[in-house]
């Protein structure tokens, strides 16, 4: 691939540096809709949603997801960074055990008796459906 076609990729999450090298795409789930950058973008910082994050290496080639729960994009047109607050492998994640989260959270939602921990709880919650929903895609 030559360097005209690709964009240096980085996405790096509080533990660790996950990707690093040249992509020829990269599709990022913003806050306000998903967007694409290729080569030779315009520059901009965007707030990023839990989603998933797709990292095509080459046109038309094997596309790598990688679940993020939100964070920032810095996008210049040589360069695409991902700060994420968390950051997994799609591959990684189990469907049994998202599933029995789902549940154990709800039950958890029923029996709490604060608001402040019923909104805790929620927002795991909804983490953890986005980590569902990426696999059940």
């Amino acid at each position: 691939m030559s360097e005209t076609q690709s964009i240096q990729f980085e996405l790096v999450s509080p533990e660790e540096k996950l990707v690093s090298g040249p992509v020829h795409m990269v599709l990022i789930p913003g806050v306000e809709g998903e967007f694409g950058v290729l080569a030779g973008h315009a520059s901009l910082v965007a707030s990023l949603k839990a989603g998933v994050v797709e990292l095509h290496k080459e046109e038309g080639g094997e596309t790598r997801k990688i679940f993020i729960a939100g964070g920032f994009a810095d996008v210049t047109g040589e360069q695409c960074t991902v700060l994420a607050e968390e950051a997994v492998n799609v591959s990684d994640l189990d469907l049994a055990d998202l599933q029995q989260q789902v549940s154990n959270l709800n039950e958890d939602i029923s029996t709490a008796k604060e608001e402040a921990d019923k909104a805790r709880i929620e927002k795991r919650l909804e983490l953890v459906e986005a980590k569902l929903s990426a696999v059940s895609v």
